[in-house]
């Protein structure tokens, strides 16, 4: 059984930060993620976005974002159990054991639980259905993918409208259909898109995916109107996604819906175990990813007198030790 100081369940923004934050204390890491790649969300859903609420960053794309974090942590030689999930939580020897997925253990001092909303999985578009081949897709890591496409999303939240504006610039057409007339995407946003050369259509529905084996039209229905067909070289089915903690609801933590409870130590109810970011809950919360980075340097801090208990809370600054 593998032993480390911190084992980190999830590599989003806060987990790599957590990551780099306990290597400064001098600890051994071990960051878990389900996904085959670290960055969490970011990476899986919104690689191409502009984020402009983190601190230092006027502005920075969100694939940059997780590879400075991943930078910032790689002095300290985290190991990254990617595509591995962390199944069961016991104890030995009053110290918590990770059943993985990979049907591995690992012992460590503290668990660091960072999964943002935990598992998700996209919403399916239904008339997908009978479609099998390629074209279709929930996310886009790579914008370039798509260069020179006739491009279709469907969708009116936040990522629709995200990829709608990121997408302009290198597809050869962007269509948006909606079923409702109101949008739950930013209303800056919105006027943001609305003000580019995309056609937006609005109580209308895909009703089917034309092409044999490649994505070649998709077939729209507005209300009261006759079908009309789009081109399409490819879907974005921007329908969001659905969330559970997993496994994690089974460890016993006290939760608030899909949410862990913590205290001011970003401590659960159970020994040696600590949550922060998006999926940590207490009093006040805000889910920013700012508030993350905090979270998981407080979480680190406690979790190091936990493990040692002759060590400062406060390690001092970081520019002290160059």
């Amino acid at each position: 059984m593998r032993q480390v100081d911190v084992a980190i369940v999830g590599a989003g923004p806060t987990g790599l930060y957590a990551a780099y934050y306990a290597g400064f204390r001098g600890l051994s890491i071990a960051l878990i993620d389900a996904l085959p790649e670290a960055g969490g969300q970011v990476t899986a859903m919104y690689p191409e976005k502009l984020i402009y609420d983190v601190a230092g960053f006027p502005v920075i794309r969100g694939r940059d974002l997780v590879a400075n974090l991943v930078e910032q942590a790689a002095p300290f030689d985290p190991q990254y159990m990617l595509g591995v999930r962390a199944e069961g939580l016991s104890y030995e020897d009053d110290k918590p054991v990770l059943a993985l997925s990979d049907g591995s253990s690992l012992q460590c001092g503290a668990v660091l639980i960072t999964g943002g909303l935990g598992s998700f999985t996209a919403r399916p578009l239904p008339a997908a259905d009978a479609f099998t081949g390629e074209g279709l897709v929930y996310f886009v890591p790579h914008l370039d993918d798509l260069a020179g496409h006739h491009v279709v999303i469907v969708g009116g939240g936040d990522s629709a409208f995200d990829w709608a504006l990121s997408l302009h610039p290198v597809a050869k057409s962007v269509t948006m259909v909606h079923r409702r007339e109101k949008f739950r995407a930013h209303a800056g946003t919105v006027t943001k898109v609305q003000a580019l050369p995309v056609e937006i259509i609005v109580n209308a529905e895909v009703t089917q995916i034309h092409g044999d084996g490649q994505v070649e039209g998709a077939e729209v229905v507005v209300r009261g109107q006759d079908p009309r067909r789009l081109p399409a070289d490819t879907v974005v089915a921007a329908l969001g996604f659905t969330a559970d903690l997993g496994p994690l609801a089974e460890w016993g933590l006290t939760l608030d819906r899909r949410h862990i409870v913590v205290d001011t130590k970003m401590a659960t109810n159970l020994p040696r175990v600590f949550a922060a970011g998006d999926i940590a809950e207490y009093g006040g919360k805000v889910r920013l990813i700012a508030v993350g980075f905090g979270e998981a340097a407080t979480a680190v801090n406690n979790a190091a007198i936990v493990i040692d208990p002759s060590a400062h809370l406060f390690p001092g600054h970081s520019s002290d030790n160059g």
